[in-house]
């Protein structure tokens, strides 16, 4: 072989691994509409074309395979080409930032729903109550999220114990998934109760509340 033709052979490879891997960054035509309101370990809360299903690893729903999942992330397969999205990530020709943040919750085995969620910038877990008008954490709680509530006003608050010292402190910011709310009310309380903090209304009242077959989404216009 001539050097010359070997010279255009190599081109000519070069040329077709280029095309190939031009090829697979096109976004899939046809793609199904896909937004990710839930992660949990295992699972993800997808809504593919517009119906919303609890899709367990190893599971499909709608052209949508879910390959892995944890609290932060969810590895889907649509066509045989993966994609890694976050919460309220959405995809269909390509990725776009949605125009409603959106959070779903799977009620637990105790038929509470229960999530994680950023006070003042550090995680806990806290359990949705949309009975308490106020946000409501514990001593202990307080002292694990870094904040003062000594300089908060000293009150009472009534508990299923009965009567308890509180201080009101107003949190600089509470987020659950990307749902953020700055400047929220919160109660306190001194002792152990509650046991989880409690995302009351003074956080509720800035979303809406959905509930259907055991899965509470909350959503909020951006």
């Amino acid at each position: 072989m001539s050097a010359i033709l070997e010279v255009n052979v190599i081109l000519l490879r070069t040329l077709l691994v280029g095309c190939s891997l031009l090829w697979l960054s096109v976004p899939l035509q046809g793609s199904p509409a896909l937004s990710v309101e839930g992660l949990l370990p295992q699972a993800a809360v997808l809504v593919v074309n517009g119906q919303r299903k609890l899709v367990r690893v190893g599971q499909s729903f709608g052209g949508v395979t879910v390959i892995a999942a944890s609290g932060e992330s969810v590895t889907i397969e649509v066509d045989g080409q993966q994609q890694v999205l976050g919460l309220s990530q959405r995809i269909d020709s390509n990725f776009v930032a949605p125009t409603r943040d959106a959070v779903s919750i799977v009620r637990d085995g105790a038929l509470q729903y229960r999530t994680s969620a950023l006070i003042n910038d550090r995680s806990t877990t806290v359990l949705v109550d949309t009975g308490a008008n106020i946000m409501a954490l514990s001593t202990g709680h307080a002292a694990d999220l870094g904040i003062d509530y000594r300089s908060g006003e000293a009150s009472k608050v009534q508990t299923a114990s009965g009567l308890a010292n509180a201080y009101r402190v107003t949190l600089r910011s509470v987020a659950v998934g990307s749902i953020r709310v700055e400047n929220v009310e919160a109660a306190v309380i001194e002792g152990d109760y509650p046991s989880t903090v409690l995302l009351g209304m003074t956080y509720l009242r800035h979303v809406t509340l959905e509930e259907n077959n055991g899965i509470l989404s909350l959503s909020r216009m951006r």
